[in-house]
């Protein structure tokens, strides 16, 4: 839900009930546009965020991690000075306006001062400003004192919110009555056009529960009801919004208007932290497979280039036999091909400068390189295509990845193989193994690799009885079924290959062929590339991918 002023109503009349009388414990600002405050309360440490970004601006609860830069921005710094031990004496809203304002009581070695800052949550416009008196101590965008602008916002200026918007009060009836005596058309479009603070978003709201024949004593009694139904929406299973109120059918309840904004904004940048890393490792593997696949085009030019080597040799041949009958300046001749059962004849260049055993020994030379370019390339191709296949196959794992946890050591294996900045080593270096997939079907434990460095790790993990399984011909997580050498259930080899087949290159298809075979004969080779093996004695079966998220475990 966009943060109009309605919406920031209930969220700041929670948040004084939540912070009035905590303190100020520390302040960080990760990006030009986020705020994060450590806040001592009586219930316990709080971590709130204010974002000012022109999309998503909202102050809301976090409980997420985000580094601080080295060095504060100075906004930041003027924060600490005057904010840092400070209690938070109130919090509220300007009436109808998206702006947010925190009082504070600020204790120096001196005196006592008192303290606001206010969050204007406004698009664009956000900003964070803190006031003293009245006067700007500092805001995070500020304006040129020659700049052509209605609001100045500088340093030793009068503080004053934004004009307020031609529109009606939410609280006055009579004028919200009057809207609708006298307007026809859209009457969403209607109310968040004339009333003060109401987004499209909530003016959708109102008029989905009170349908398109709605009063303006409707729209008078939903704007001014003090009772909330906090919940969080959902479409395609994914949250999509944070409501005051909804009668959207998919949706989870809360118990506050923050708590529902806290768990939409977590599962927002959740998303957006997966996205960004997806992005990041993607582009590292394009970067490096491109280059492999234009090492690759090189190498195969090259060799292309010495598929006539044998015809170079064969040149020299015939020149060392017909010496007798060559001169030097001669600059070809015509000789016998002795190799062609049907005698034919083959056209020979020469050096007219050189003798013809010395055009003899040029040719062998020339013979000599090209066999031994033909050796290297060979060697360089081979090389390549392995490299050039262990960069899809991790491409492939980012490509399925569902979660930042299932991009973690694939992040990794990226920065073992120089495609990604390594970070500066720990003192205290810490290895904690991320959980497998892991299933159950049939009475049997099921798992699977979420990237290669963990389908290695499950082969070492599983015992030799267990049974392993892999798609033929495309890139695939590594499955296994803990079976111990039981017999394993139709049903849950069924599975286990649907699973593997379902996070392999071959997910769209609708008979992937999976090999399964016992963990005794999987084989991997000395100084492989991380997840490659080779088995033998196995079988193939047919089957559609499926995730069987119904048979999905909590390791």
């Amino acid at each position: 839900m966009p943060q109009d002023a309605f919406t920031m109503k209930f969220i700041a009349k929670e948040l004084e009930i939540l912070l009035t009388g905590g303190k100020i414990s520390r302040i960080t600002q990760q990006s030009k546009d986020l705020l994060t405050f450590i806040i001592y309360t009586r219930k316990g440490t709080v971590k709130l965020e204010i974002c000012l970004s022109a999309n998503g601006c909202r102050i809301n609860l976090t409980e997420a991690d985000a580094p601080a830069p080295k060095v504060a921005p100075g906004f930041c710094m003027l924060l600490r000075k005057h904010l840092q031990n400070a209690e938070i004496t109130r919090v509220g809203q300007i009436e109808d306006e998206r702006i947010v304002y925190f009082d504070f009581d600020c204790t120096s070695e001196f005196e006592l001062t008192k303290m606001t800052l206010y969050a204007e949550l406004m698009g664009k416009y956000s900003n964070a400003v803190l006031v003293r008196d009245g006067v700007i101590v500092g805001a995070l965008k500020t304006t040129a004192i020659g700049e052509n602008t209605k609001r100045l916002l500088f340093t030793g200026a009068k503080y004053t919110p934004p004009e307020p918007q031609d529109k009606y009060s939410p609280r006055n009836m009579a004028q919200i009555t009057h809207i609708f005596d006298n307007a026809d058309g859209d009457r969403a479009k209607i109310i968040s056009d004339k009333v003060k603070g109401v987004s499209f978003a909530t003016a959708i709201e109102i008029v989905e529960k009170y349908g398109e024949n709605l009063m303006g004593k409707d729209v008078y009694g939903y704007l001014n009801d003090e009772n909330t139904a906090p919940c969080v929406t959902y479409a395609d299973g994914k949250p999509s919004d944070f409501k005051v109120r909804s009668s959207y059918p998919a949706q989870r309840a809360y118990c506050t208007v923050l708590e529902a904004q806290t768990a939409y904004y977590a599962a927002v940048n959740e998303k957006k932290g997966f996205d960004d890393k997806v992005r990041k490792l993607t582009s590292a593997l394009s970067s490096a497979i491109k280059k492999q696949e234009k090492r690759l085009a090189v190498a195969e030019q090259k060799l292309l280039d010495c598929r006539d080597m044998e015809t170079v040799k064969l040149k020299g041949e015939l020149i060392t036999a017909n010496l007798y009958a060559l001169k030097r300046g001669t600059d070809g001749f015509e000789a016998v091909n002795y190799y062609d059962e049907n005698g034919g004849k083959i056209k020979i260049t020469l050096d007219r400068s050189l003798s013809p055993a010395d055009n003899a020994q040029k040719y062998y030379r020339r013979y000599a390189k090209l066999k031994r370019t033909a050796v290297s390339v060979t060697e360089q191709k081979r090389e390549t295509e392995e490299r050039l296949e262990y960069l899809n196959s991790i491409q492939s794992h980012v490509r399925f990845a569902e979660n930042l946890c299932d991009l973690a050591e694939t992040e990794e294996e990226l920065k073992g193989l120089g495609l990604l900045p390594a970070e500066k080593a720990s003192k205290k270096k810490t290895e904690q193994n991320l959980p497998y997939r892991a299933y159950i079907s049939g009475g049997m434990k099921i798992l699977a690799g979420r990237n290669n460095v963990q389908n290695d790790r499950l082969l070492k993990s599983i015992s030799r009885d267990d049974i392993w399984l892999h798609t033929q011909g495309y890139h695939s997580s590594h499955v296994a079924i803990l079976c111990a050498g039981k017999p394993v259930p139709d049903e849950a080899l069924k599975a286990a290959a649907e699973i593997c087949a379902y996070y392999s290159d071959g997910r769209g298809g609708v008979k992937v062929p999976v090999d399964y075979t016992k963990r005794a004969f999987v084989k991997k080779p000395p100084k492989s590339n991380t997840g490659f093996v080779i088995y033998t004695d196995f079988k193939t079966v047919l089957v559609t991918p499926n995730a069987h998220d119904e048979l999905r475990q909590e390791l």
